[in-house]
């Protein structure tokens, strides 16, 4: 459904970003940090919408 254009150590970043600030939500260090849900879900899904719009992508290309 959507363009792969995460690559992997975009990947790796996102989710580490991504469960600290979880984690630091889940501690009490401010409501603000459950946006963390979003670089999970981008490395999750291995899809960024912001990266399609402005045409960016870390996933090397696919050769045929």
């Amino acid at each position: 459904m959507f363009t792969r254009n995460v690559g992997i150590v975009d990947k790796i970043l996102r989710i580490t970003i991504g469960v600290v600030l979880i984690l630091g939500a889940l501690l009490g260090y401010g409501t603000w940090m459950w946006i963390g849900v979003i670089p999970l879900a981008t490395a999750l899904l291995g899809t960024c919408p912001l990266y399609t719009v402005l045409g960016i992508g870390t996933c090397p290309l696919e050769r045929k």
